[in-house]
């Protein structure tokens, strides 16, 4: 092993051979010195060719030997990062419009208040958790946006939309609370939203539904604030180019925290804003070079590797990466050392630096170099120690904002350099910051110093010994502060965050338009997947709400016959179509178009999630009524994106999310990971969505009828519509599609369950229940247990196994709050009561869909399902192998009824040797009917 030392720097040291450590775009690399004779001839070359050609020479033979290592293949990456310097220099940074001494101590009310409610809300016997450091390092960017950027809801443009980094919440509570919009007894609710009373506390983070008159967007971990931001400015152009709002003045802002862009999430669309050239989009990154353990990127420099990313997407970076005070110094750096030694300092260091004290840093950041030494010379250890970060610095701010609003072309990121726990010197840059969150007396007292507020020690002391917790700060309602705050609200269109709903009532269709579905198909087979796209058809039709449609798919359109769609509503494209597509000469050609109404999403079930939840919040955050109508392969509904419809919930979103291709074995060709046998137990974890699996057309038109009523239409009980979400599971396997009977059940559908046929021949009886494309083996299996068993079957739809299972838990909780009260019972009990036949329930997914309801059936309950992973192969030999087509059905209907001793059980042997019910190979003769997707 080779010999390590420290160089003065701090950063590691090597002895000849040894692998060198560079930095390279934030990264770092080792680099083996085969040949350091060589490697100082060809450095000491380049030194003499700056020294007597100059810079520009220098640069040119650089670009060129670059040129050339790519020509050869030698796999130098593109120059995609700049200096660590900030990328506004100071001779064109704009003036300054606000009064900074005034806005100083608006900031540092609001970090005193922020700081004292998280540490307040884990006093002894409390202690439900907070952050207190994250929003110490982003107050400046916080406020230069709430001072002089943010639009509210007033503002004659319509107001911006601002995305909240989560654990930043604290802050923005101690913001309206001095705006007057929260209490300081609502502060000392934080994190307390029940046991004061539903609603009297403040939510930890972010969430709408908890707080909707206050949050708009919930952002807190997943990486979902990116992706999201990004299709919020992509939906306001949408609906700018659209017509349906004019959005040219608003501005999307979301903050993120660099350790947040390792998700996947955060930059995975990053090049769909530069694509679309949103530049009504601007990203606040607040590096801090934190996670929450320690370091982002230790032995590398993450804003360099941001800035690469960004860049290599095509979007516009800036970085404020150091204060005011460094100006002076950057401008004597004139051989460059001093940026050299910037460039080359890891973020480890950087860290270390940050809680260190001013000769440390002279000696370890400063004292590599003589001409480092000598540039600070003149400089105090304390100021050397006081030196700050660019993120701290309110002009240094206010001009990458400034210039940011003002850019156009592209979508901007600011990469501002933070201290973690800025300003309380017990967390500043410590590792373990993040999970400290309570400030011990001694710290109050000196966090106070450090933000010269005028309180005594007497005040923290009598309300910390009192209590346990500090108080809080308030100037009083008349102070210059307070009134400079508001006057700068006021000026651009008031408060924020808020929630507010504008949105015009919709003119729903009339049950004309539903008549087509609940004719029935004839002698023709029309699967639940085409009868829904029929149904789409009409509504975008329809002169009220047609143009409020939005379609979503994922490359998906002509899978789900949607392609009719492509010539008449056109899909969106900012750019319109700027070429003569392929198939120009057919009926149903692909055409494109800025006022195009299909969102194409590409293969991106994730941006199609981001796109549905933009629309189905437009009544909110526009003023606007739109319907997201996302069709995906169901599979790839909540597995793949589950978080995102969890998000979209929070966010009170509505509209219909399709599964399409539902089922295990339906979509057959396309193997395992297509297999959807599980998306309704999903979809039950989230308390807003409500999950339909119908299996005729008539309920597909019941349900959609519904879905508009409840979420586009007004109640008594919802006047500005339901905050639920809709989804349903089609199929694409084509059936025979009943009429509508005249006494169609219509409560029953929407309720979960209704009843198809009644048995009227002798003989033990059994009631078979089926959803979705399970139906017709139900319906077979009755004419075979009636024709070769002489038994009689009751039919049951179930429209959804998961609103009779939340039905039925609902009445359970009721009574247990109203013992003195008569008992409600379960809807399913209800219906399936009077009558001891047992009874088969079969679907395409797992047992425990059926299962949801065992509780509550008054009766023998058998449950078939398709568990395990899916396959290929045709739909007859899958649904042998899960044992759940029509003959499984029928042997277990049998055994259940010799169960109940009332046929031989001689008679299910029998069957199950006739059936051959264990053995796909019976089946491999029958056909198949209807293609794969």
């Amino acid at each position: 092993m080779t010999e390590q030392t420290t160089d003065r720097s701090g950063a590691r040291a090597t002895t000849p051979g040894s692998p060198a450590p560079v930095i390279h775009e934030g990264l770092p690399t080792q680099l083996p010195d085969i040949d350091p004779d060589e490697t100082t001839d060809w450095l000491e070359s380049f030194d003499q060719l700056v020294d007597e050609r100059g810079r520009e020479r220098a640069r040119y033979v650089m670009l060129r030997l670059l040129e050339k290592a790519r020509e050869l293949n030698v796999g130098v990456p593109a120059l995609r990062s700049t200096d660590y310097i900030n990328t506004i220099p100071p001779e064109r940074e704009p003036w300054f419009p606000g009064d900074e001494d005034v806005e100083r101590r608006i900031r540092a009310f609001i970090r005193w208040n922020a700081a004292v409610m998280v540490s307040d809300a884990n006093r002894p016997g409390l202690e439900v958790g907070g952050h207190i450091a994250t929003y110490q390092s982003a107050a400046s960017l916080y406020e230069v946006g709430f001072n002089h950027f943010f639009r509210g809801k007033d503002h004659p443009g319509g107001g911006d939309q601002i995305y909240i980094q989560g654990h930043g919440s604290p802050g923005i509570y101690a913001r309206a609370f001095l705006e007057g919009r929260l209490t300081e007894e609502q502060l000392l609710r934080f994190r307390q939203e029940v046991q004061h009373g539903v609603g009297q506390g403040l939510s930890s983070y972010p969430h709408p539904r908890l707080m909707p008159e206050f949050w708009e967007f919930p952002t807190v971990s997943m990486g979902l604030t990116g992706i999201n931001s990004i299709y919020q400015a992509r939906f306001n152009r949408y609906l700018q180019n659209r017509g349906i709002k004019d959005t040219s003045q608003q501005h999307v802002w979301a903050f993120l925290g660099d350790g947040e862009m390792a998700e996947p999430e955060s930059l995975g669309a990053i090049r769909i804003a530069a694509r679309e050239e949103l530049d009504n989009l601007t990203w606040v990154i607040n590096c801090n070079l934190q996670q929450l353990d320690g370091p982002v990127l230790g032995n590398g420099k993450i804003i360099q590797e941001l800035e690469s990313n960004f860049r290599g997407a095509g979007w516009n970076v800036i970085k404020v990466i150091w204060g005011r005070e460094w100006d002076e110094l950057l401008a004597r750096d004139v051989d460059g050392v001093l940026v050299n030694q910037m460039n080359r300092t890891p973020d480890g260091a950087f860290q270390t630096f940050s809680v260190e004290d001013g000769a440390y840093n002279r000696e370890h950041f400063f004292g590599a170099d003589p001409r480092l030494r000598k540039m600070v010379e003149h400089m105090s250890d304390r100021q050397i120690e006081k030196l700050p970060r660019g993120g701290h610095d309110y002009r240094k701010v206010y001009a990458a904002f400034d210039a940011a609003s003002k850019h156009t072309g592209q979508p901007t990121v600011i990469l501002a350099h933070t201290i973690k726990g800025w300003t309380i010197e017990a967390l500043e840059g410590k590792n373990a910051t993040h999970q400290m969150k309570k400030l011990k007396l001694d710290d109050l007292k000196k966090f106070r110093d450090r933000l010269y507020l005028p309180m005594s020690d007497r005040d923290i002391e009598e309300a910390y010994e009192t209590t346990g917790a500090a108080p809080f700060f308030h100037p009083g309602e008349d102070s210059p502060e307070i009134e400079y705050m508001m006057e700068r609200r006021r000026q651009l269109g008031g408060s924020i965050p808020r929630r507010t709903i504008r949105a015009k009532s919709l003119i729903l269709p009339g049950k004309d338009m539903y008549a087509e579905l609940k004719q029935g198909s004839g002698k023709n087979k029309v699967a639940t997947t085409m009868a829904t796209v029929r149904l789409l058809k009409d509504w975008m039709k329809d002169p009220n709400i047609g143009q409020r449609i939005v379609p979503i798919a994922p490359d998906e359109y002509r899978t789900f016959g949607m392609d009719s769609m492509f010539p008449s509503a056109k899909v969106y494209d900012p750019a319109g179509q700027q070429y003569e597509s392929v198939d120009r000469k057919l009926l149903l050609a692909y055409k494109q178009s800025a006022q195009g109404q299909l969102l194409h999403e590409g293969i991106s079930e994730a941006g199609a999630m981001a796109s549905a939840t933009a629309a189905g919040s437009a009544y909110s955050t526009q003023g606007e009524h739109m319907i997201p109508f996302y069709i995906f392969y169901s599979m790839f509904g909540f597995q793949r994106t589950g978080d995102s419809i969890w998000a979209m919930a929070d966010q009170l979103a509505r509209g219909f999310l399709i599964g399409a291709t539902a089922g295990r074995t339906t979509l057959t060709g396309e193997g395992l990971q297509h297999a959807d046998g599980h998306s309704p137990l999903l979809a039950a974890t989230n308390p807003a969505v409500v999950h339909y699996d119908p299996a005729f057309a008539y309920e597909v038109a019941h349900i959609m009828e519904s879905g508009l009523q409840r979420m586009y239409g007004e109640s008594e009980a919802h006047p500005h519509g339901e905050d639920v979400i809709f989804y349903m599971t089609v199929y694409n396997e084509p059936v025979s599609q009943p009429k509508e009977p005249d006494d169609v059940d219509v409560d029953g559908i929407l309720r979960g369950m209704h009843q198809v046929t009644v048995a009227d021949g002798d003989g033990p009886r059994v009631r078979l229940m089926a959803s979705g494309v399970g139906y017709p083996w139900i319906a077979d299996a009755a004419r075979i247990l009636r024709e070769d068993w002489g038994v009689q079957a009751d039919l049951w739809s179930v429209t959804s196994w998961n609103e009779l299972a939340r039905n039925a838990t609902a009445a359970e909780e009721w009574n247990l709050l109203h013992p003195g009260e008569s008992p409600r019972t379960a809807y399913v009990a209800d219906r399936l009561g009077g009558s001891d036949a047992p009874v088969v329930a079969v679907s395409d997914y797992m047992r425990a869909v059926p299962l949801q309801i065992a509780r509550w059936v008054p009766a023998d309950y058998r449950v078939l399902g398709a568990d395990g992973f899916g396959f290929a192969d045709t739909r007859p030999a899958a649904r042998r192998f899960f044992h759940i087509d029509a003959q499984s059905v029928v042997v277990q209907a049998l055994q259940a009824l010799a169960d109940a001793g009332q046929v031989e059980r001689a008679q299910v042997e029998k069957a199950f040797a006739q059936y051959r019910i264990d053995d796909p190979t019976a089946v491999k003769d029958v056909k198949q009917e209807g293609g794969d997707a």
